[in-house]
């Protein structure tokens, strides 16, 4: 052996693999919030050879499996602190699939419908965490549902000779319901019924349910119009002793109340209000004073004078919280004989008002305002359309008055945008409709001079009533109010709205001042004015806003760029703007704060009930626009294409802007993918596109009233 020879190394021992899983254990219990990559795993753990590299990730591959990690995307693991069981709300899709939401805010796990324990779309409960099959996502089981969100259910009856069924219109339910024969209420086969589930044995396939009501036959207005409200769990008919209650109240104004009110009844005053309406609830007057100001009083009608705090009456309006706006009919928050009579400020009637005056100079300057009950007596009532006439040829009744407001109005409006306000103005939906309630065409309902008159009065009372109760000193602790409030867009929105304006090559802000970025939408949105993309640019940037709440904790209005603004001037259609009423009125005579979290819970729920109302106003255009439809079958129309998703693409016709869907199956010429960063559909092989805000000729090919869905094809 020669004596220069260097003695070999001995080999490094390779790591076992039972020996790394127990490490990688060990890392993720220590590091339970972070996600990491196998790289920074293996640094942590000592592994310096590709061997041991390759068997790393076979061994986070199979912890991803066993659920103990979880595959964060762009290869990233982070330790599944969740545990077996969670607990969270259960989310039946159309599509038959099923999805857990957890309350922790991680991951949607899919439910099988064999493990949905016959859990309903809503409702709150515990799910088990299942061993985690290869290539497949997570999955879970329904162990217990903890609260049922919803019971009730709108549907067709089916009657058998032993039996019925209810059959859904909307398939959150993934089975129709049996009804026993002597559960039925005498609905017949063709029959709208609203139906509650009593049962759902462990083993039947289908809930056990009985009617509660029938809302008549199938396809005909009442019953249509009723199912909608009953779906979304909002009243489709008054109670009747709410009702006897309210014609008990006295409509006699005694002396004695009208020496406690300032008096208007002299002073000329009239409402403005869409010419369908019966409850007129604002009114205006306006006077010069000596000085050469201009006195304007919003007279709000005083409808706390008549509800009694805690009565049957203020228990109904709670309950219901707003006045629901179907397509064809108004669902009063309160009954008739208040929000149509009493309350109702109709011309040459006194009537009790709570009133905010202002007195403003030539240039809309306010100089200064009080608040309080008022007595007025209206001269006249005007529609939109009445008014506006005025304001374009300067001729009709009241006309100075008019005028003159309209002026004030258009220099508060210029103020307001100059601070930042945001001017969404879309056309809204309408129909003219026979006495059957059939649509027989589409209009547009624009916002003219005389409605932006009648908003800026509005918005100025409303905000300077919420900051009467919340601007105080420093020093000073604010008294517990209700505010309208409007968080700031979504970045994340809002960049996407950046982006996909610049395809039609407008620019959008998306940092700087609340102000700036304010300013920059305005300009976009002035830009796109009477453009075909008009409509699309204002639903994204309607999308990227958060939505208006109710809440007692003030954070602002950022669409109207107010620090303060509550609801002060529909207190007929509002509840908050009851509370607000009697809030006011508590303060002013030196009460003390009430309960903050008492009054956090009423806005919450007149949020949620503003938000199912809104969901109902939206069904019934929905299914006008389907029942206008009906009879176009085949008819060729230009379209814009509205949406891209997954399953198609929506298109919304020009002339009368009804929705449908272009299912994918009905794009046969290529194999399309959903780019969602791009708003669009493309070709694999042609690489032909279709993107939201195209121009597309459709055909009408189907009109499903039961699902309120118009399906097109697209016309080469």
């Amino acid at each position: 052996m020669s004596k220069n020879k260097v003695p070999s190394k001995t080999p490094k021992k390779r790591k076992k693999k039972n020996d790394l899983v127990s490490m990688v254990i060990n890392f993720f219990n220590k590091n339970t919030e972070k996600a990491y990559n196998y790289k920074q795993i293996g640094a942590e753990i000592g592994i310096k050879t590709q061997p041991e590299r390759m068997l790393l990730m076979n061994i986070l591959s199979d912890m991803v499996e066993d659920a103990f990690v979880i595959d964060t995307g762009k290869g990233k693991y982070k330790s599944n602190t969740r545990g077996l069981f969670l607990e969270g709300h259960f989310e039946r899709r159309s599509s038959g699939k099923n999805f857990f939401v957890p309350d922790d805010g991680g991951e949607n796990v899919f439910v099988a419908e064999r493990n949905s324990a016959h859990a309903m779309n809503g409702d709150r409960v515990r799910l088990q965490m299942l061993a985690r099959r290869k290539g497949r996502g997570s999955e879970g089981e329904i162990v217990e549902i903890l609260d049922r969100k919803q019971t009730r259910f709108v549907g067709t009856l089916n009657v058998q000779k032993f039996f019925a069924f209810l059959e859904m219109d909307s398939k959150i339910l993934a089975n129709d319901i049996f009804i026993p024969r002597d559960k039925l209420k005498e609905g017949k086969t063709g029959d709208k019924a609203l139906v509650e589930i009593v049962e759902w044995p462990d083993r039947a396939k289908n809930p056990v349910g009985e009617v509660i009501d029938i809302l008549g036959v199938a396809g005909t207005n009442n019953a249509e119009m009723h199912a909608i409200l009953a779906e979304f769990g909002l009243p489709y008919k008054y109670p009747e002793e709410v009702e006897a209650e309210a014609e008990k109240i006295s409509d006699d104004i005694t002396e004695e109340e009208i020496a406690k009110r300032e008096d208007f009844r002299q002073i000329t005053t009239f409402t403005i209000d869409p010419r369908d309406a019966k409850d007129f609830d604002d009114a205006l007057s306006i006077r010069q004073l000596d000085n050469g100001n201009w006195e304007v009083g919003v007279h709000i009608a005083d409808v706390t004078h008549y509800v009694t705090p805690g009565g049957i009456i203020d228990k109904e309006g709670e309950s219901r919280a707003t006045s629901v706006y179907l397509v064809d009919r108004t669902i009063p928050m309160l009954p008739e004989r208040l929000s149509n009579g009493l309350c109702s400020l109709r011309p040459n009637e006194e009537k009790l008002c709570y009133s905010a005056i202002f007195e403003l100079d030539d240039n809309a300057k306010i100089k200064k305002y009080r608040i309080g009950r008022t007595v007025i007596k209206s001269d006249r009532r005007f529609t939109y359309e009445e008014a506006q006439q005025i304001i374009e040829t300067g001729e009709g009744d009241f006309n100075t008055e008019v005028l003159k407001l309209d002026s004030l109005a258009k220099k508060l409006r210029e103020k307001r945008f100059e601070t930042g306000s945001i001017a969404f103005e879309r056309e809204e939906v309408r129909f003219e409709i026979d006495e059957n309630g059939k649509p027989l065409s589409v209009y547009f309902k624009e916002q003219k001079d005389s409605n932006k008159l009648i908003e800026e009065f509005m918005l100025l009372a409303n905000k300077t009533v919420a900051e009467f109760v919340g601007k105080v000193p420093k020093s000073k602790q604010a008294k517990t109010f209700v505010y309208r409030i409007h968080d700031l867009p979504n970045p994340e929105k809002l960049q996407s709205l950046s982006e996909f304006s610049r395809k039609f090559g407008y620019k959008v802000k998306t940092d700087g001042s609340n102000i700036a970025v304010a300013k920059s939408i305005n300009q976009l949105l002035d830009e796109v004015h009477n453009k075909p993309e008009e409509n699309l640019i204002a639903t994204i940037a309607v999308r990227a806003m958060a939505k208006a709440v109710y809440s007692t904790s003030n954070i602002g209005h950022y669409g109207l760029a107010f620090d303060y603004y509550t609801h002060f001037t529909s207190p007929i259609r509002r509840y908050p703007d009851m509370m607000v009423h009697r809030l006011l009125t508590l303060y002013m005579n030196g009460g003390r704060s009430v309960s903050k979290e008492v009054t956090e819970g009423e806005c919450k729920h007149c949020s949620d009930m503003e938000q199912l109302a809104a969901n109902a106003e939206r069904a019934s255009i929905k299914y006008k626009q389907v029942e206008f439809m009906s009879d176009k079958i085949g008819r060729v129309f230009k379209a814009i294409i509205s949406g891209v998703a997954e399953w198609g693409i929506y298109a919304e016709i020009e002339e009368n802007k009804c929705e449908g869907l272009v299912p994918m199956r009905e794009l046969d010429d290529d194999f399309y993918e959903f780019d969602e960063k791009n708003y669009c559909l493309r070709g694999r092989r042609s690489k032909r596109e279709y993107r939201l805000g195209d121009e597309i000729e459709i055909k009408v090919v189907r009109a499903n009233l039961e699902r309120k869905q118009l399906d097109f094809a697209i016309v080469e």
